[in-house]
């Protein structure tokens, strides 16, 4: 199962990620480079919005890799993520991406605000679950990072919450970050590199 893309004299091997969020596919694709070829949704010719009708991330991640390696015949990983915020009883949780009703950053992000607001404790995580399904079995591994929400939205890379959630040690929002600063932090690095290390231990990385 997978196939082999060549670049250079070093032949990678092909491996879906669930997703046809560009710039998650970015983050992923640098913390794998030189190491296997990712492909999306889209690379596959995939048009399906995976419905995401579990109850946990785990669930989430599940389906993803699964609807992949059914209709396709090809080792996937999927990912479900999200912001959990304390004092919202660990909302949005896995409805972060359609928290404001639609996938719309600045709506979900806008509306977080809104419901913090006059809330001073702000302690949040990030968290993401990665499912991989390789060879007809599933994998799973998860990555956590603590910190706050900020009173207002700073800075402009990444996507989501990124603008508003400042890590725990830092004095900076993951938007305020480059890439490859918040690849050294963040909870979806934290679970592709448990990722990367199972690979290389288990299928000849």
């Amino acid at each position: 199962m997978g196939s082999i893309a060549k670049v250079g004299d070093i032949r990678l091997k092909e491996l879906v990620f669930a997703t046809n969020n560009a710039y998650k596919a970015a983050e992923v694709s640098k913390l794998l480079a030189g190491k296997y070829k990712i492909l999306t949704l889209k690379d596959i010719g995939c048009g399906v919005d995976i419905p995401e009708t579990g109850s946990t991330f785990e669930d989430n991640a599940a389906l993803k890799s699964l609807y992949v390696v059914t209709h396709y015949h090809l080792d996937c990983f999927g990912d479900d993520s999200g912001l959990e915020v304390e004092a919202l009883n660990n909302a949005p949780g896995i409805y972060s991406a359609r928290y404001s009703g639609n996938r719309s950053d600045q709506g979900n992000m806008s509306l977080l605000l809104n419901n913090m607001e006059g809330i001073e404790h702000r302690s949040a995580r990030f968290r993401t679950v990665i499912s991989l399904n390789l060879n007809n079995k599933n994998f799973f591994f998860e990555g956590m990072v603590s910190g706050t929400i900020r009173k207002e939205a700073i800075g402009e890379q990444g996507f989501g919450y990124d603008p508003v959630f400042e890590p725990l040690g830092h004095d900076r929002t993951f938007a305020q970050m480059s890439t490859n600063e918040k690849n050294e932090i963040s909870h979806r690095a934290i679970a592709m590199k448990k990722l990367i290390a199972f690979l290389k231990d288990h299928a000849g990385f």
